[in-house]
């Protein structure tokens, strides 16, 4: 699918993923009967900022405009029941430090300080006290920004004014981050079969998946979709096929036997999610002399792209922190592709890397291939395998590892698509350059202990990662 069409695609969600963003704004409510005409004004802008909100892929919760310490902890109160992601505080005017910090504390949910003015800049001949107070929401800034401090509260604020887009750029970063910590923490994330035999870096300790981030890893075994591929009919695979041909080129390796194979498998792994409630899937099995179970397992190629697609990652090699990854990219817009590096191009300054495997389809620069493969590298079995590279233009590859003491960190660094030769062994490949040598790259990436496989999606995405990393409590490391 060209980029174009992916916009469309990626970066929408349900109702039930949707984050839940709380909204109340606040005044000091000693200046109202001072200045009568200041608290309507403030309210106007309160309503500008809550219509703008809305205007993100959010539920927002608009507990109104509080005037007090009081009304604070009664604000709170309702935020906490509405089970927020994040929480918006607007700083319409001066208000008393008193007034934020018992949300902050009782809301059970990250706040995030608006500092939004009317306008650029303050009308400053006609103006008066009254009409200056309404761009007086800096004014408070530092004085929460220290109390939050001595309270134990993490700090985090924009400033702008109301219809400041690059302002709003950083708001919707947030929302979007709030998203994610949303799908982290209600994930069921399903890890089916058996780790690759030595690869001591996929091991995951799966407490601390739910500690860190929050969700459930569901255990599964190869058994689970075996049954529920033996009851896919002939008409439901009729009818895959006709959207797999819609969907994909295909090579002429490819054989009507394997494909068709696939398109079952893609058939029950649909029944498997749906009948577990996953948001993600990672698995491995390796299978021995042909029998059904390596079938199964050199046969999940396509339906795994096709659930990836379908915003519900799904990755190889039992490599469950990659398809978080993967999962992480997807619900910032980015789609997220499973991807480890395949070589260095000194020539052209590239790093070329891919995977022989599940692909974020709506991510391609092209329609994909569908190539026949006769041997899996590394793997048992054969069949079809998914080929294309990801569009072109800016990139995120995004790495969740585990450190030595259990705590989870986010690798990240941005590069850029760019065309040029491929290989056409049925892997998905893309040369990205990341602005410096293919070499020195490589060594830092290694270095910050990132594991074998990551997730590449498209646009550059460390601001969003960053606010990401913060509504999570855990690292950024940034190459």
């Amino acid at each position: 699918m060209h980029e174009l069409e992916t916009n469309a695609v990626i970066g929408s969600s349900s109702p039930s993923t949707r984050p839940v963003v709380g909204l109340v704004a606040g005044g000091l409510g000693a200046y109202w009967p001072q200045f009568p005409d200041l608290l309507p004004a403030l309210e106007r802008s309160a309503a500008a900022v809550s219509a703008r909100l809305r205007g993100f892929d959010a539920e927002v919760v608009d507990v109104g405009f509080i005037s007090d310490a009081e009304e604070s902890a009664l604000a709170a109160e309702r935020l906490r029941i509405a089970g927020c992601d994040l929480i918006v505080f607007f700083l319409s005017t001066y208000m008393t430090s008193s007034m934020v910090v018992p949300i902050a504390q009782r809301a059970n949910a990250p706040l995030l300080l608006l500092n939004l003015q009317p306008s650029e800049a303050m009308d400053h001949a006609n103006f008066g006290t009254g009409e200056w107070l309404a761009y007086c929401g800096a004014c408070p800034l530092p004085e929460v920004g220290n109390a939050f401090e001595r309270c134990g509260i993490p700090f985090r604020s924009v400033s702008g004014h109301i219809s400041d887009d690059r302002a709003w750029a950083r708001i919707g970063a947030w929302v979007r981050a709030a998203a994610v910590k949303r799908a982290l923490r209600t994930g069921r994330h399903g890890l089916m079969g058996h780790l690759y035999p030595g690869m001591l870096d996929v091991a995951t300790d799966l407490t601390m998946v739910s500690a860190h981030l929050g969700g459930h890893v569901e255990v599964l075994e190869f058994d689970d979709l075996r049954v529920r591929v033996a009851e896919v009919d002939e008409q439901a695979v009729e009818q895959k096929l006709v959207a797999v041909n819609a969907r994909f080129a295909l090579d002429e390796s490819v054989d009507d036997d394997d494909l068709k194979w696939a398109v079952r498998v893609a058939c029950g792994l649909e029944r498997l999610v749906a009948d577990f409630s996953l948001d993600s899937l990672a698995y491995y099995h390796r299978g021995l002399d042909g029998e059904l179970h390596e079938r199964l397992g050199a046969g999940m190629i396509l339906g795994a792209s096709l659930l990836t697609a379908d915003h519900i990652p799904a990755c190889g090699e039992y490599e469950l922190r990659a398809s978080l990854a993967m999962l992480i990219m997807d619900r910032l817009g980015a789609g997220g592709s499973f991807t480890e590096i395949q070589a260095l191009n000194f020539r052209d300054g590239v790093v070329e890397m891919g995977h022989d495997g599940p692909a974020h389809l709506a991510i391609s620069e092209r329609r994909p291939l569908l190539r026949g493969l006769g041997v899996y590298h590394g793997k048992h079995g054969y069949g079809v395998s998914v080929e294309f590279d990801v569009a072109h233009g800016p990139v995120t590859a995004l790495g969740l590892t585990q450190m030595r003491d259990g705590r989870f960190r986010l690798v990240a660094s941005e590069g850029s698509v760019v065309d040029g030769p491929l290989l056409q062994i049925g892997n998905t490949t893309s040369r990205v350059d990341f602005g410096r040598d293919p070499g020195e790259w490589c060594d830092a990436w290694a270095g910050t202990a990132v594991n074998h496989h990551w997730a590449l999606g498209t646009g550059h995405r460390i601001d969003e990662l960053r606010a990401v990393a913060d509504l999570l409590d855990i690292e950024l490391v940034t190459v």
